[in-house]
């Protein structure tokens, strides 16, 4: 397993990072233990969640899946071999139950969300503390046609980073990152760490796969020159990419059979995408979902990439891609698919 430096800090984290939003949904608790017991006996030291979750999120599901982290840290006794990153939930009418609706990132939220945190994930710190999606308007889960609204009302940053700082000096939180952000964002946030505002975004959690390489049009650059890498999640496009749901399939069990309502990747044009990339692996003899994730790990701009599984064989076949390297041959066949099929779900 490799590992990679996360932001400006002292901690290193593999670049297979074990994303858990199906504990408490598809995964059962003891599914969840088994997955975590298998991926850190073979390298994987950092773990993704976040307080939305299980997904799709449900009020009588939130905070399940830190408890299943948490139950797992208090049986196995090894919180101090995990890199733990976790979330705030963010302003979206979906969360009425959380904190009664009012979810800006300001100080009296961001202390009652990491507090809870820690307690349901019986830990007295998170590694790695995310915003999991701008409090501002912006384009996210696959949003174009960017509106400006010239009047909204958001939290300053100058605030946020303030209140992030206390909890990091109260040793609850070790370092803080970005999700779903833009890169006029994230370089806003940086610039006012470095004025001395507050702690500095040590990673930017966005939606990076082949059939979404949107990240590389800008944010990118930012992810590099400013040492706060990207976290790739849905590298596999919810599944789409292993070629499972091609030609109208609908796999008993998996994500978007049962939850079909995600749409995202499940377009005409992800779909003829989805389908030259398959053939492009079968080609040269390899498994398509370990060639889009062997993709993503071996960008320069990745600091780790989230995987999920609803199975112990998906989980193993998504761990083992650490270990694949592709040729030049398959990586100059991918980058002509993508000029082919550019950024088919945004």
């Amino acid at each position: 397993m490799e590992y990679r430096r996360l932001g400006r800090s002292d901690l290193r984290v593999s670049v297979i990072c074990l994303g858990t939003m199906t504990f408490g949904e598809q995964n059962s608790e003891a599914d969840g233990h088994q997955q975590m017991d298998y991926a850190l006996d073979h390298g994987v030291n950092f773990f993704d969640t976040a307080e939305m979750y299980a997904v799709p999120p449900r009020r009588e599901t939130y905070g399940r899946t830190e408890e299943i982290i948490g139950t797992w840290f208090k049986s196995r006794g090894k919180r101090d071999k995990v890199v733990l990153a976790s979330k705030i939930v963010g302003p979206d009418e979906r969360f009425p139950y959380v904190r009664d609706g009012n979810l800006r990132f300001d100080r009296k939220n961001i202390q009652a969300a990491v507090d809870a945190s820690l307690k349901r994930l019986q830990t007295d710190y998170i590694d790695l503390y995310q915003l999991h999606w701008p409090e501002r308007e912006v384009n996210v889960f696959g949003q174009l046609l960017y509106k400006h609204n010239e009047n909204q009302d958001w939290t300053p940053f100058e605030e946020t980073l303030d209140a992030l700082q206390e909890v990091v000096k109260a040793g609850k939180v070790r370092q803080v990152g970005l999700s779903n952000e833009t890169a006029w964002g994230a370089m806003s946030w940086l610039k006012l760490a470095e004025q001395g505002k507050g702690p500095r975004m040590a990673s930017i959690q966005n939606a990076y796969s082949l059939l979404n390489r949107a990240f590389e049009v800008g944010v990118a650059e930012v992810a590099i020159r400013e040492d706060c890498g990207l976290l790739a999640f849905s590298p596999l496009g919810m599944g789409v990419l292993s070629g499972k749901y091609l030609d109208g399939a609908e796999p008993a069990g998996a994500r978007l059979t049962l939850y079909g309502f995600f749409k995202r990747y499940r377009s005409a044009r992800g779909e003829a995408a989805t389908k030259a990339y398959v053939n492009l692996a079968r080609r040269h003899g390899l498994d398509p979902a370990q060639m889009a994730l062997a993709f993503i790990n071996s960008r320069r701009f990745v600091t780790a990439n989230i995987i999920g599984a609803t199975t112990m064989e998906q989980l193993k076949s998504n761990i083992a891609s650490a270990d694949l390297k592709l040729s030049d041959d398959v990586l100059t066949e991918i980058d002509a698919l993508h000029h082919e099929h550019t950024i088919p779900c945004p």
